[in-house]
Order: structure tokens, then C-alpha cells, then sequence
């Protein structure tokens, strides 16, 4: 099985804090910084930004589910191996999470976990998100190292 190679930009991305207010464009009605460049790789920044500094780069969004980062099916899967990844259905988009999420207090006994986190899953996927399946990646790679 052919292992999915990390793009540069990716870990990157996964550390970033998303939705601060833009230091240029914070009196803008659309300056939350929510998107992030694949080609510049330098950080979260706003819908203005993209206006004016990323216009013909690649560009992704980062939206918000309880709390958490995620991203659409449709934008991350042009540009990564999300395979394995459980994706969920928020507002009639397909989503995955970005990060590990807290897991929930009391949970029952399942036979299916992320193997990283141990979130409980659909029985087709490996991992809660896309963080755990880098994560999995790197801790393979030290072991075949």
C-alpha cells in the first residue's frame, strides 16, 4: 500500500489558529481569518486578504462546527489523501474535522475507533481527522525509519 506523502503546507495548517479578527482588515464585515494559502503556507487571514494578496493561489476555508475547525470535502480532497478520514454532513456540505475533537464522557462500548484518539467511528474510517491520520503517518514512518 503506497503511504500518502505529507504536503508541506499541511502540519502547518493543522497548528494554525483560525477565526481571529484580521490586524488589516478588522474593521470589514468579513474579517475573521478564515482561509488559509496552500501556496504561500503563511497563516490564516481574511476574505480582504484573499482580494488582494491570494487571488490566483490556491485557497482553502476553514469554517466552524461547534467549536471546531473543519473543511469541506469537496476543497481538501483536490489537494490531499483524505482517505480514511470519517466526513460528516454539516449544513449539506460534506466536512471532515480538522483536529481531534474532546471525546465524550460516558461513551458506550464500540468495536470501531480512530487509531489515534480512540473517537468512536463509522465502521469504514480509520481516523476522526485529519490530524490523527498525520499523526499516524509520522508515527509510522519513525517505526520504518
Amino acid at each position: 500500500m503506497r503511504q500518502m506523502q505529507v504536503p508541506p503546507w499541511l502540519e502547518r495548517l493543522l497548528r494554525t489558529a483560525f477565526f481571529n479578527i484580521c490586524r488589516t482588515h478588522g474593521e470589514g464585515s468579513r474579517s475573521e481569518c478564515n482561509m488559509y494559502c496552500l501556496d504561500c503556507n503563511a497563516g490564516a487571514f481574511c476574505f480582504y486578504c484573499r482580494s488582494s494578496k491570494h487571488t490566483d493561489h490556491n485557497v482553502i476555508q476553514i469554517r466552524r462546527s461547534s467549536y471546531h475547525d473543519v473543511v469541506r470535502l469537496s476543497e481538501i480532497e483536490k489537494v490531499v489523501d483524505i482517505s480514511g478520514v470519517q466526513t460528516y454532513v454539516i449544513n449539506s456540505a460534506r466536512v471532515l474535522f480538522l483536529n481531534q475533537r474532546p471525546l465524550p464522557r460516558g461513551v458506550k462500548a464500540v468495536s470501531h475507533l480512530c487509531q489515534i484518539c480512540r473517537r468512536s467511528l463509522l465502521d469504514s474510517f480509520r481516523f476522526c481527522s485529519l490530524a490523527c491520520k498525520v499523526c499516524s503517518l509520522s508515527l509510522s514512518h519513525t517505526h520504518t525509519s
